[in-house]
């Protein structure tokens, strides 16, 4: 029995439509004989919606108090997608940050996560019931306040329950096909990068990129987890993915020139065509993506 994380981000949920579909795969996954923990973001727009909200009411609202109104778009979507699986006839418990067990530093807006024990969701795993935690969410260790953990916050929460609970692959669901050189929704001429290394996901998520953050990256780069990043209407088969590589494997070894394996010379990564980008993007849609046909 293999324990699988998923993370679905604010599109996969933007709607009921949307929950009742993420329902589905996350059984399938439950039926096929695997312990499932996810992680739910936001739904859709949610979190700059309330934001918005907060500027209307108070230009400088205090960081603990937007902590509070911003944990609450996380909590939404977890308590609706755990309705969904129940009523396709699965058991599932749904989990804030810091029922998870999730233990921040006392930073509002940009925690980091100092520790993880994550007790209640392996109770919850071992009564044989679907866990669903709020990412973005953590519990500061001082002060006992909800904390946030900013961009990228739920997929930090994934990849460090993943580390947490030793699971053995971290699936994070996104609108993309997986990690590419540039976003492909601006750069038309982007490439699908097939393999990459925490090391060189982390050098991307430095520079810019919104597929993963450095704290994500850098956590599982320890571990033995074995991450994925894919479309939520992705055929299992075509994702992208953040392998763990050992030390005696030369990074890029599926790139590398005969020239380079004689001379021991690193490959060329082809992080070097990664064009960096300041503006803002717009908010993503909220429609639920259609399904992709996987026939041949």
């Amino acid at each position: 029995m293999a324990l699988v994380v998923q993370k679905y981000g604010g599109s996969s949920v933007a709607d009921a439509s949307c929950i009742k579909r993420v329902a589905q795969r996350i059984v399938a996954t439950k039926k096929a004989g695997n312990e499932v923990v996810v992680i739910v973001s936001a739904m859709g727009d949610t979190t700059d919606e309330l934001l918005d909200l907060a500027e209307q009411v108070s230009p400088l609202p205090p960081g603990r108090e937007l902590d509070m109104l911003l944990t609450a778009g996380e909590r939404i979507s977890m308590a609706l997608l755990a309705m969904a699986i129940a009523n396709l006839g699965h058991e599932a418990r749904s989990f804030t940050g810091s029922q998870a067990g999730v233990i921040t530093d006392s930073t509002h807006g940009k925690a980091r996560i100092i520790d993880v024990t994550p007790s209640r969701i392996r109770e919850a795993l071992d009564e044989g019931q679907i866990a669903i935690v709020a990412g973005f969410q953590g519990v500061s260790q001082d002060t006992k306040d909800i904390t946030t953990l900013g961009r990228g916050g739920s997929d930090t929460t994934a990849v460090a329950l993943a580390a947490a609970l030793e699971a053995d692959v971290c699936e994070i669901y996104t609108d993309v096909d997986g990690i590419f050189t540039a976003d492909p929704r601006i750069v038309t001429q982007a490439q699908k990068i097939p393999r990459i290394s925490y090391e060189e996901m982390m050098e991307m998520a430095a520079c810019g990129a919104k597929s993963c953050t450095c704290a994500a990256s850098s956590t599982l780069a320890g571990s033995t987890c074995r991450s994925t990043c894919a479309a939520l209407s992705a055929p299992r088969k075509a994702r992208g993915s953040w392998p763990t590589l050992t030390p005696k494997e030369p990074r890029w070894s599926s790139r590398s020139s005969p020239a380079s394996r004689t001379t021991g010379a690193r490959p060329r990564s082809p992080l070097s065509v990664f064009p960096t980008r300041s503006e803002r993007l717009p908010r993503s849609s909220k429609r639920c993506p259609k399904p992709r046909s996987t026939s041949t």
